[in-house]
């Protein structure tokens, strides 16, 4: 699996924590999130997170997109995984990260976003890879456009 970011460091013990993540489209635009937590940097990502103990991923993807957007989705398949290795302080925790991406189409807005400091961000989808922070999610969602001829 491919890696982004920072190799792990050595001495410290790299929790898997695997997360869903949606490519959410809308004829040529895209549904991001913008997360703005006070005193931290205002981050743009495609919408996903964390998939909870026991959880399938396919209802992981529906909780994580409606948190984080309002918006019910639709998805079609899985596009891509990589892994990332970073430290999350909100869990004390040395995470590697495994993300897997699906391709989904946005279906209605529900309501605003359930998550706090969360905002649904439309976006061009030529525009938006270089509005994302992670790495891995810019790097394909370049991939998906190449893909789609966009």
């Amino acid at each position: 699996m491919r890696r982004f970011g920072n190799p792990p460091k050595t001495g410290h013990h790299y929790t898997p924590r695997p997360g869903i993540y949606a490519i959410i489209t809308r004829g040529h635009r895209i549904l991001l999130t913008e997360q703005a937590e006070p005193g931290l940097p205002v981050e743009i990502q495609l919408p996903g997170g964390g998939i909870d103990q026991g959880e399938q991923r396919l209802p992981a993807l529906h909780r994580e997109a409606f948190e984080e957007t309002g918006w019910k989705i639709a998805p079609i398949r899985h596009f891509a995984s990589y892994k990332r290795y970073t430290y999350m302080p909100e869990y004390d925790l040395f995470a590697m990260k495994i993300a897997h991406i699906f391709l989904c189409h946005a279906v209605c807005r529900l309501g605003p976003p359930t998550e706090p400091h969360h905002r649904a961000l439309w976006a061009d989808l030529e525009d938006a890879p270089d509005m994302l922070g992670p790495a891995g999610d810019a790097h394909y969602l370049r991939l998906f456009n190449r893909l789609s001829n966009r």
